[in-house]
């Protein structure tokens, strides 16, 4: 990085951790390997570590005029990112993970995403797994380019909160990063919120390619099963966010019963179940105790036919397979 105080920072890396002191220094390494002409500053949030998280990171820094320390005492993901952007100076914030290690060429990838993307507010990248033993999930290979048009739906995890940037005025608009939300919550979704907000801020969305990130996430297949549960409290969460909200509620509303439609089987009900549950949990979270009274009997309609339609589905397979 360019030395110069006094240039302007193009790109904001975050990075939020807690109690992660013994796993930093595969993502500090992949800090220091970053290569370009692009101004660029690293913002590493500690979200209130009891570990020696903070004795880690300063010690790394004492040579390392691109990074900055910043304690966060509010636990949860949503309130640590929110609080690094509003100390980021990027002209573009890319938010990434503390088990995660970005391509040598992450910064240029970024400006370049944004450049040939100019109506994109956010824009997410690959994710690929790092060890091969690990379970493969929380990871997107792909390699095509997407574009989701502003105030369209894009269900979640269509683009994560492990390798995902935002231009400032988008943040901006939306009033940064929903600090009630994201891991260490009950409502971890805060990538996917974030990502909406943007779209209906009226930004697009898009997934390129280009920048990269190796996830040394450490699952194995065992783990699978609670990830998956909180991915559900997550989607409960965020659906009713945005049915809350009058200028999105009736897609969501739509969105919601289509995919609930579409699983219909057992471990279906069960998703469907948390998801409700998390969601009544938000609406008396927000206490809008007027839009739950309204939705506990549709939600207990939807999860009536979801279990008719589970059961009948389930029993006409045991037929078919006989």
């Amino acid at each position: 990085m360019d030395s110069d105080s006094t240039r302007n920072i193009e790109v904001s890396i975050v990075i939020c951790t807690r109690n992660r002191a013994s796993r930093v220094s595969g993502t500090l390494g992949a800090m220091r390997a970053l290569r370009t002409n692009h101004a660029y500053e690293v913002i590493w949030v500690d979200n209130a570590s009891t570990d020696d998280t903070a004795a880690v990171l300063q010690r790394a820094f004492g040579s390392d005029s691109a990074s900055r320390y910043i304690l966060c005492e509010r636990i949860g993901l949503g309130a640590a990112r929110n609080l690094g952007w509003e100390n980021a100076r990027g002209r573009i914030i890319a938010f990434t993970d503390d088990d995660c290690y970005p391509s040598p060429d992450y910064v240029d990838a970024i400006f370049a995403a944004f450049a040939d993307h100019p109506g994109a507010g956010v824009i997410g990248g690959r994710i690929l797994l790092h060890n091969p033993d690990h379970t493969r999930i929380t990871i997107e290979e792909s390699e095509a380019a997407r574009v989701y048009p502003k105030r369209t739906f894009v269900r979640a995890g269509t683009l994560q909160g492990a390798n995902l940037a935002f231009r400032r005025e988008a943040l901006q608009a939306i009033g940064g990063i929903d600090p009630d939300l994201g891991a260490g919550t009950r409502f971890p979704c805060e990538d996917i919120d974030a990502v909406t907000a943007v779209l209906w801020a009226g930004f697009d969305a898009c997934f390129d390619p280009r920048p990269t990130v190796a996830h040394d996430h450490g699952r194995v297949d065992a783990d699978v099963p609670a990830l998956l549960s909180s991915y559900d409290r997550g989607r409960g969460s965020f659906y009713a966010k945005y049915i809350l909200r009058p200028d999105t509620r009736a897609t969501f509303i739509l969105r919601w019963l289509s995919s609930t439609w579409r699983r219909r089987d057992w471990q279906g009900l069960r998703t469907l179940r948390t998801e409700l549950r998390t969601a009544s949990q938000y609406a008396i979270a927000k206490r809008r105790y007027g839009a739950l009274a309204l939705a506990v009997p549709l939600g207990l309609a939807a999860l009536a036919v979801q279990s008719i339609v589970s059961f009948g589905f389930s029993s006409g397979r045991r037929l078919w397979s006989r």
